[in-house]
């Protein structure tokens, strides 16, 4: 899976390569095959949820609001939905506990107070 992963990658791509702790993440070899790509590994430390707990509730809301029930006709079908959710999540949708802003209205709200 890793070596299909890394073949798809542009030579300045680095992306986080998010994952549990499952016994092949966890393997000298594995990690090195993730470091040498110029890859960051996001795993969660034993007993601390909060390692990952962001991407684990990204993950867990896109299934539930975009997956369940979905069948995709191929590869591009799907990427322009993730990157239509993505879209959705960060610019559109409406937090409460960030006063009935979106994240992205949030954010520039905070860099224009801090400036």
């Amino acid at each position: 899976m890793l070596d299909k992963a890394f073949k798809t990658l542009d030579k300045d791509e680095h992306p986080i390569l998010h994952s549990d702790q499952g016994w092949p993440y966890q393997h000298k070899k594995i990690q090195d095959m993730i470091k040498n790509q110029g890859m960051v590994q996001s795993m969660s430390r034993k007993g601390n949820c909060l390692d990952n707990s962001v991407m684990e509730n990204f993950f867990g809301r896109m299934k539930v609001e975009m997956f369940y029930g979905e069948t995709f006709k191929n590869l591009d079908d799907l990427q322009n939905e993730i990157h239509m959710y993505m879209v959705y999540y960060n610019q559109k949708r409406i937090k409460s506990h960030l006063k009935g802003l979106t994240p992205l209205q949030y954010v520039n709200q905070s860099l224009h107070l801090n400036i």
